[in-house]
């Protein structure tokens, strides 16, 4: 025996008739009254819309505004900016730093001070209005004549360099530590920062 088939035309003209009133009686029936219940209906589901319309646009409005007070709030708390004085009593707290670390009898401390002193150099180019990446870059784009002692910057940073790629396995002795912060130094003294 053959599988039915389901029969979709037959069923959709159930629903018409049924629609058109052939589930309630022998005869038509007057469909106005189901089309006044639809447009009541929908009349009601316009009325909701237009609420939730408004609901939502209140409620884009309240984050909106907070929104703006929050930013306000950012800009005030992270727009300034805490800066430490580059000269207390005439000494750059900084450089202070920088020296305990050159007084000290451990290599670490002469790389940390290396690195510290690095760190002071990116900070005066910067305000001096180079721009780049890092030192390297910053220094490439000094004009000789601006900066007397460019070749001290350019070979302290060499030794930053080597100690930043190498770490500990750089062998950096007291002398080219001390060196190499005296040519910070000789920089700095140059632009005043000590």
């Amino acid at each position: 025996m053959p599988p039915a088939q389901l029969n979709v035309e037959y069923w959709f003209r159930l629903l018409y008739n049924c629609f058109h009133g052939g589930c309630y009686a022998a005869g038509p029936v007057d469909t106005s009254e189901i089309s006044a219940l639809f447009a009541h209906i929908w009349l009601w589901v316009i009325y909701a819309g237009y609420i939730l319309a408004i609901i939502s646009l209140i409620i884009i409005i309240y984050a909106t505004i907070r929104l703006f007070e929050l930013r306000k709030r950012e800009e005030e708390y992270y727009g300034t900016l805490l800066i430490v004085p580059d000269r207390a009593g005439g000494i750059n707290p900084r450089w202070l730093h920088i020296e305990t670390l050159r007084n000290s009898t451990q290599p670490n401390d002469w790389r940390t001070a290396i690195m510290e002193a690095d760190i002071m150099l990116d900070d005066m180019l910067t305000k001096q209005g180079y721009e780049g990446a890092g030192v390297g870059e910053k220094l490439k784009l000094v004009e000789p004549s601006d900066f007397n002692t460019l070749n001290d910057a350019w070979e302290a940073h060499k030794v930053r360099n080597q100690i930043a790629h190498q770490g500990s396995s750089f062998d950096l002795t007291e002398t080219l530590a001390r060196r190499t912060l005296s040519r910070y130094e000789a920089v700095f003294g140059e632009f005043k920062i000590l």
